[in-house]
């Protein structure tokens, strides 16, 4: 048979027997070598570009080892930059948190002021004034008058003396004063034969000078002033008893010296 006709029907020439097949590429190696990075393929001879190496596996961490029966399992510790950590934060007491946007912040800076313009003022009284200074006090005089507690003509009189002053208006003034106890009284009432003028006129100035001081105290004084009023009012009347009582014995007692003198006894 001719060659070409050969050729022409499609044959292929024979193959040496010589030739050996290509042998296939090793398998990249699990856990790449021992001591450093694993070592990439070689292309086979004869073909093209190399075929990238596949990247390692990442060692799998330890896992715990199963707890003993009935005893509770630990959590799991949070993971690096995890926000909030597993679980979650407890809830607030009274509920949940509150919806975002439920306070919002005042314009401004600062809240508004309450409906009228200003805020109540505190019980028992108001805020203090600016700089903290106490409220002045009212010292308006509250004109109180010793003595009017006592009747116009008193029991007790002057002894027979040679002052040149007015008994009954120094006895006044001595029964209306309220830095004098009674058994005081009774004594300046005795002794006034024995005083000199000068004493007795400085005693109706000290008289005189208490009145006015004690009419020029305020209202908030009154209410103490009205009890020593009350409380020496009745103390001068239990001497104008005493008194009386006394002047009755006594003049008992010069009638009875009479009659024994008119009897020559």
């Amino acid at each position: 048979m001719d060659p070409k006709d050969n050729n022409a029907g499609g044959a292929q020439p024979p193959k040496d027997d010589n030739t050996q097949p290509t042998p296939p590429p090793p398998p990249p190696p699990a856990g790449g070598q021992q001591g450093g990075a694993p070592t990439p393929p070689q292309p086979p001879p004869g073909q093209g570009a190399p075929v990238p190496p596949v990247p390692p596996v990442p060692p799998v961490p330890p896992q715990p080892a199963a707890p003993a029966h009935g005893a509770p399992v630990p959590p799991a510790p949070p993971q690096p930059g995890a926000y909030p950590p597993p679980g979650g934060y407890p809830p607030p007491q009274g509920g949940a948190y509150p919806p975002p946007g439920a306070y919002p912040p005042p314009q401004g800076g600062a809240y508004p002021p309450p409906q009228g313009g200003a805020y109540p003022p505190p019980q028992g009284g108001g805020y203090p004034p600016a700089g903290g200074a106490p409220v002045p006090e009212d010292t308006t005089p509250a004109n109180f008058q010793l003595g009017t507690k006592l009747p116009p003509e008193l029991k007790v009189k002057v002894p027979k003396n040679e002052l040149k002053f007015d008994g009954d208006h120094f006895v006044l003034l001595l029964a209306g004063s309220i830095s004098l106890s009674k058994d005081e009284k009774k004594k300046i009432v005795d002794s006034i034969p024995k005083l000199k003028q000068a004493q007795v006129d400085e005693l109706i100035r000290i008289f005189e000078e208490e009145k006015q001081k004690f009419a020029a105290l305020s209202k908030k004084h009154v209410p103490q002033l009205e009890k020593l009023a009350q409380q020496h009012f009745d103390e001068w009347m239990q001497l104008e008893d005493e008194v009386t009582q006394s002047a009755a014995k006594n003049e008992d007692a010069g009638k009875a010296d009479e009659i024994r003198k008119n009897l020559g006894l």
